[in-house]
């Protein structure tokens, strides 16, 4: 496959999220990745866009490679964007996806925005990487983007296409579980279900929660903070436990009411506080059923992305009857079967980075109550405070000496910019450094 990365940093090939980039390219050895310093050489381009409408041309798949500044791609890159619009380019055969590194702060907007223009420009556009500034230079930095990358060759070659016959025999090993609210009248919801146990290659339980005899909603009482243990006598926490967060995936399965799941569902989630702010579903993909006008729904839509996101779940698709219900419901299986076998996690965006954060703080502060969630954050690594990093911070008390320093920093001139890429260049040495091709 003939891929072309649009850089959009104004660093060109001294840019930190390039090398993301370059690394995929070393690992992908039978594609070939050209690049377009986009944000280096913008002026360049604005008089004469040739070169890149030719790069474009022969690109079967368009990566963004960028840092996200101030809540969006940096200025060159929006320029550049503005330039392939004028140009009039028909680019409705192509596939397009984006590689972004910052802190996580408002990367989502970011990537709405490329998402959004792509769909102006007639591109296909699919879900791109938002790494960590610093990700590429550990072993699980470099994993997920790895995955991530075959996740998008995987979805280019169809992985996700529509599955025309019932599953006649089901698959050992795995299973998942569909959490529905569901009733005696919802035909279409059912016919949804029932399509996505027939397609899906796992065993595949149904649990409604009309069914459940819920006593009674969160009385926010904290009875369950130290134990886990909810004050009703119901038995929803170890029914939770044993019956749902048991399986390998979640799909959930509702009608549209109210704007939201409706409120039986939201008994349900309030009702799953006897977890407290543990992230116990962690790893487990989950995915969507859902009747109604989703796409009307941006605050729904929302939801369901930070729900995944702050749990750590890879949310592989949310699957409604806007237009084909069955071609959806079959994308939905084949994208939460290919999860679940490669165990697929790719890095929280600011969704998840944001909330956790939140939470860590939240849990600290308040240990001495909930017990229960302290135990669970200080056992999996969740209290990753700033002040552990030593290291980092003693290193930038050093690069602060040195920017504040007149003389220090007219001796160091360009040599700042090769310190702060060394590391990423190691990390392509190690693995053997590709030969980038510059458009």
């Amino acid at each position: 496959m003939n891929i072309l990365v649009i850089t959009g940093s104004p660093k060109g090939k001294d840019s930190i999220t390039l090398h993301t980039c370059l690394y995929l390219e070393k690992q992908f050895p039978q594609h070939t990745f050209n690049y377009l310093h986009a944000g280096q050489r913008i002026k360049s381009l604005e008089k004469d866009f040739t070169l890149a409408l030719e790069a474009l041309r022969a690109a079967e798949l368009i990566v963004f490679c960028y840092p996200v500044y101030t809540f969006l791609v940096p200025y060159q890159l929006h320029r550049f964007i503005e330039l392939m619009k004028a140009s009039g380019l028909d680019l409705s055969a192509k596939t397009a996806t984006q590689v972004t590194t910052s802190k996580h702060f408002y990367d989502i907007t970011a990537h709405q925005f490329i998402k959004d223009n792509c769909a102006d420009l007639g591109l296909r556009c699919l879900d791109g990487l938002s790494a960590d500034m610093e990700d590429i230079l550990t072993e699980k930095g470099q994993k997920q983007a790895v995955d991530w990358m075959e996740f998008v060759f995987w979805q280019l070659a169809g992985g996700a296409a529509q599955q025309l016959a019932a599953i006649a025999e089901k698959k050992p090993g795995r299973k998942a579980v569909i959490v529905a609210d569901l009733l005696p009248g919802d035909s279409r919801l059912q016919q949804m279900i029932d399509r996505f146990r027939a397609v899906f290659p796992y065993e595949c339980d149904l649990v409604n929660i009309e069914d459940f005899p819920f006593m009674g909603g969160c009385l926010s009482c904290f009875n369950c903070a130290a134990t886990g243990k909810c004050v009703y006598k119901d038995g929803f926490d170890e029914y939770l436990r044993g019956t749902i967060h048991k399986h390998d995936a979640i799909v959930y399965a509702f009608r549209i009411k109210d704007h939201s799941m409706g409120s039986r569902f939201k008994l349900y989630d309030d009702r799953q506080f006897c977890n407290g702010h543990r992230t116990v579903t962690m790893g487990t993909p989950f995915g969507y059923l859902v009747c109604g006008p989703y796409a009307e729904e941006p605050n729904l839509q929302l939801l369901l992305e930070a729900r995944a996101q702050v749990g750590g779940n890879f949310l592989a698709g949310v699957a409604t009857d806007e237009i084909d219900a069955e071609r959806a419901v079959d994308a939905l299986s084949a994208t939460l079967c290919r999860a679940m076998e490669t165990q697929y996690t790719p890095p929280q965006n600011f969704l998840g980075v944001g909330g956790m954060k939140i939470f860590r703080d939240l849990i600290y502060q308040m240990r001495g109550l909930m017990r229960a969630d302290h135990k669970f954050f200080r056992s999996h690594g969740q209290y990753d405070f700033p002040q552990k990093q030593w290291k980092t911070s003693l290193k930038m008390y050093l690069v602060g000496w040195l920017m504040n320093n007149p003389r220090m920093k007219a001796k160091a001139g360009g040599k700042m910019t090769e310190g702060m890429i060394a590391p990423y260049k190691k990390v392509l040495d190690a693995s053997g450094r590709p030969s980038e091709k510059e458009k």
